[in-house]
């Protein structure tokens, strides 16, 4: 992680219209949808496009064989008035966060969303990746929800980040 801010965050996935950071989208002021159906609720991000799948048919997560994912794979429950998503199976290295913070294969993401009222929804993450921190980690995000908002298509063309301090120039 130092070197990624030593780097001046010069190889951030966004910056070069890559997949954010999982939570880069928990903290992004860009608005999401999320879509409930029988077995998957679904959140489409405005931010660089970003899709999740949550599925919640009762499926297990995936092995240690199965192709990584920028967003890893998603499994959910309910708990009461709380979707509780565990999620495995992530890119090795990628950027968990705008500060470069890492995760790794190894991590599992456990994250808690709770309608606290009319319009805020609640997330609780906790980070567990023993190849990256030396112990399980939480955060809780709070965001306003605006249910009658709509999304707008997002466009992101890399070309743009070589004025980025230390971006090599083609």
């Amino acid at each position: 992680m130092n070197k990624r801010k030593a780097d001046n965050s010069k190889d951030n996935p966004d910056a070069h219209c890559l997949p954010m950071g999982f939570m880069q989208f928990h903290t992004h002021p860009e608005p999401r949808k999320i879509v409930q159906t029988s077995g998957m609720v679904l959140i489409i991000y405005e931010a660089n496009s970003g899709l999740r799948q949550i599925f919640t048919d009762g499926r297990k997560l995936p092995g240690k064989d199965a192709q990584p994912w920028w967003y890893g794979y998603s499994v959910g429950k309910w708990e009461g008035d709380t979707l509780v998503v565990e999620t495995t199976g992530f890119i090795d290295g990628i950027w968990l966060d705008v500060q470069g913070s890492p995760l790794t294969e190894e991590a599992k993401v456990t994250e808690r969303f709770r309608r606290t009222n009319v319009g805020t929804l609640e997330i609780d993450v906790t980070v567990d990746d023993p190849k990256a921190y030396t112990k399980p980690w939480s955060v809780r995000v709070t965001q306003r929800l605006m249910p009658d908002a709509e999304l707008i298509e997002f466009i992101c063309e890399d070309r743009d980040a070589t004025h980025y301090v230390g971006a090599e120039t083609k």
